[in-house]
């Protein structure tokens, strides 16, 4: 095994009121209503309760750095990819479900958040490799790889670059493919239709945080979810001065990954190609907290994907965004990580050293 670096010292203790100016997590103007927490212009995470110490870091990755949050600083590592307009703190919850057990990583991915200074390529395959860059800069030979949504899409294909590195692989309600649309069809149009507000808001400006969290209120998928969580995922994703906020997300990058997603043969046919153990979690319920959502058991069914290596669980009670976001459905697929952890043989599932 690789040397370990030493320890990034972007580090906070969540819960308690005191950390250092350097841990601050949010951009320099965003104001997080009733955190109370401020340092250097920039929000800091803070919860209602004591969990495992966060720690935020850069990784040097092709075009500059890749910025990552960590949760837990002892167990065996664990990398958590987001969603294509999401951002790490999308794994605040499941972290919490997972108490420190594992050391648990999750990047912004390049273009979002504070990786959206990273230049193209974009694409998926690139974040397969950003991931890999994030293991070697943390010393670990192979980890247990998990991805919501697109990212389930980029776990599968690291899955299959990378089967040396990643030897459990776990999706979270993505990462198996229902249809392709045609190679010529429009790319934006299919985003907007299937994600709606999430891509709307890339082309707008928000007065304030207040406002953008205004503007997610009425989201159907968070109506009986909203939390001090939520909000502090929601506000990541903001940069800029008031009254000119905007999100961070990178619109090229959103279009090169939602390209992948939908049309890419080598992306769609991923999870078939997978030969590690795999385990897909999926909603019950949609992107707008629809009924079905993404997937069904006669959907699954009739993809024939419900096989070894990949192992099928049954639907967990939540919609596209609360399997991860909200407390109760996070549990479920922090146990189906815990499962994947103790799968891999102790030789295999490296810890980073304090």
């Amino acid at each position: 095994m690789t040397s370990q670096p030493p320890r990034a010292n972007r580090r906070e203790h969540v819960g308690g009121h005191q950390a250092a100016a350097s841990a601050c997590v949010f951009g320099p103007d965003v104001v997080l209503a009733g955190a109370g927490l401020t340092c250097a212009g920039a929000v800091v995470l803070g919860t209602d309760r004591e969990v495992a110490a966060v720690d935020e870091f850069s990784i040097p990755v092709d075009g500059g750095d890749l910025r990552a949050i960590r949760w837990g600083d002892s167990g065996p590592v664990v990398l958590a990819l987001h969603g294509i307009t999401a951002n790490a703190l999308a794994w605040s919850s499941v972290a919490d479900a997972l108490d420190g057990t594992v050391t648990l990583v999750a990047p912004d991915l390049r273009g979002r958040a504070r990786s959206n200074r990273l230049p193209e390529p974009y694409g998926l395959a690139q974040h397969a490799r950003d991931a890999v860059a994030v293991l070697d800069f943390l010393g670990v030979d192979q980890c247990a790889l998990a991805g919501h949504s697109m990212g389930a899409f980029v776990a599968a294909l690291a899955g299959t670059m990378f089967p040396d590195r990643f030897a459990e692989v776990v999706l979270v309600d993505g990462g198996v493919t229902l249809a392709v649309p045609d190679p010529g069809a429009d790319i934006d149009a299919i985003l907007e239709a299937v994600i709606g507000p999430a891509m709307a808001r890339l082309r707008m400006t928000f007065a304030s945080a207040a406002a953008y969290l205004d503007f997610w209120r009425p989201h159907p998928a968070f109506a009986e979810s909203w939390s001090p969580a939520l909000e502090r995922y929601l506000l990541r994703d903001l940069q800029g001065s008031a009254p000119d906020l905007r999100s961070s997300c990178v619109l090229d990058a959103i279009r090169a990954d939602g390209s992948d997603t939908l049309v890419n043969a080598d992306v769609t046919s991923a999870v078939t190609r997978l030969t590690q153990p795999t385990t897909l979690l999926w909603a019950r319920r949609g992107m707008v907290d629809d009924t079905p959502g993404l997937y069904t058991d006669e959907r699954l069914a009739a993809l024939g994907v419900a096989a070894p290596p990949l192992t099928v669980q049954p639907a967990i009670d939540a919609n596209h965004y609360t399997i991860l976001l909200d407390s109760g459905p996070a549990t479920v697929v922090a146990d189906a990580i815990s499962s994947a952890v103790r799968r891999i043989e102790p030789d295999a599932a490296n810890t980073v050293s304090r």
